[in-house]
């Protein structure tokens, strides 16, 4: 019987042929095995988190990751905050700016994956029988309307339902803004409780196929960061290897889903360990982007700032310092080990 030691060491050889990067031969895994814990928001957003660990990067890196479902952010950044977890998959939230003003340690070490530059599975749906009456056909037809967003005020919807409401010189005052779970949202939509929402992947194309709702607006953020992996302090400062490392296995997660390779069947597979949806629906979060590079894009955190400081959601008016809310040096360290891809 192999020890783990043995097992640890085959895949650590597996995946160095997989992925052909020979700069990874002097990245040790770490011995014993260092557990990692993580809180995630089920979305395919987060999908490099299940292709490591599903495929055995975590493992193959000498990491111990337990994966633990949250229903929102701001449950994972309450348990970042109280030092039960190390790391959270979660949408950059206005409870997270507020945190970071007052001095909160932690850091965005990862980003998630990116807003399609077209055709986004992220969408403004409206309820059916408002589009096809004529009652609401355009975002300006919102307006009083009851809108949701999974998070509520101060979510990373209520910053994508914000972008929307751009288009049309409207704010998230012009409309009955309300929480509604991801899960929540067909129900809400075919009982008649909402008007509109914000819907990502698989969620949209559910309400579309069951007829309960059809796309008002499209491409909110192009490009657009909305989601990150973020590191507690505890995880950030006092355990650098392990947090590189963990880096580095999302690093080659994402470069394990590029191109058609992000529907190959180990891949989908991953995906529906741990989201709910089905290969159907997984096949339209190819659009997302997943930067094989790993580097976190901060002027778009910075439009998620000021959006959230614009709407009033935040405790502060002063431009936040985002020195104090970015570690870039995990995904650089990842990305000197596996050099920059395509290269």
């Amino acid at each position: 019987m192999k020890t783990a030691a043995v097992r640890r060491f085959l895949l650590s050889l597996a995946f160095l042929a997989l992925l052909g990067g020979a700069a990874l031969a002097q990245v040790e895994p770490l011995n014993p095995p260092e557990r990692v814990s993580v809180a995630y928001v089920p979305i395919m957003k987060f999908a490099p988190l299940y292709v490591a660990a599903e495929r055995g990067l975590f493992e193959a890196l000498g990491l111990d990751v337990e994966i633990n479902r949250v229903a929102s952010g701001t449950e994972a950044i309450a348990f970042l905050t109280e030092g039960q977890i190390d790391v959270g998959g979660i949408a950059i939230v206005t409870s997270l700016w507020n945190g970071w003003n007052q001095g909160l340690d932690i850091r965005v070490i990862a980003p998630g994956g990116l807003e399609p530059f077209e055709n986004s599975p992220t969408k403004l749906m409206v309820r059916t029988e408002l589009f096809e009456s004529g009652a609401v056909t355009t975002i300006d037809d919102l307006r009083g309307r009851t809108v949701s967003v999974a998070g509520g005020p101060g979510s990373g919807g209520e910053y994508l339902a914000a972008k929307a409401l751009e288009r049309a010189g409207l704010t998230i005052r012009d409309v009955n803004l309300i929480n509604v779970a991801n899960p929540d949202m067909p129900a809400s939509f075919e009982g008649g409780a909402i008007d509109a929402g914000i819907l990502g992947s698989p969620y949209a194309q559910q309400v579309e196929e069951a007829g309960f709702a059809v796309e008002l607006a499209g491409d909110l953020t192009p490009g657009a960061m909305t989601v990150a992996f973020v590191g507690s302090n505890n995880f950030v400062t006092n355990r650098p290897e392990v947090a590189q490392r963990f880096v580095l296995a999302l690093m080659q997660a994402a470069r394990l889903m590029q191109g058609d390779d992000f529907l190959s069947q180990e891949n989908v597979d991953s995906y529906l360990t741990y989201v709910s949806s089905t290969p159907e629906a997984v096949a339209g979060d190819a659009l997302l982007v997943f930067d094989p590079n790993q580097q976190i894009p901060v002027a778009d955190l910075a439009d998620v700032e000021r959006t959230h400081r614009e709407n009033g959601r935040t405790e502060y008016t002063d431009v936040l310092d985002l020195s104090n809310v970015v570690a870039t040096e995990f995904t650089d360290w990842a990305l000197e080990q596996l050099g920059a891809y395509g290269e």
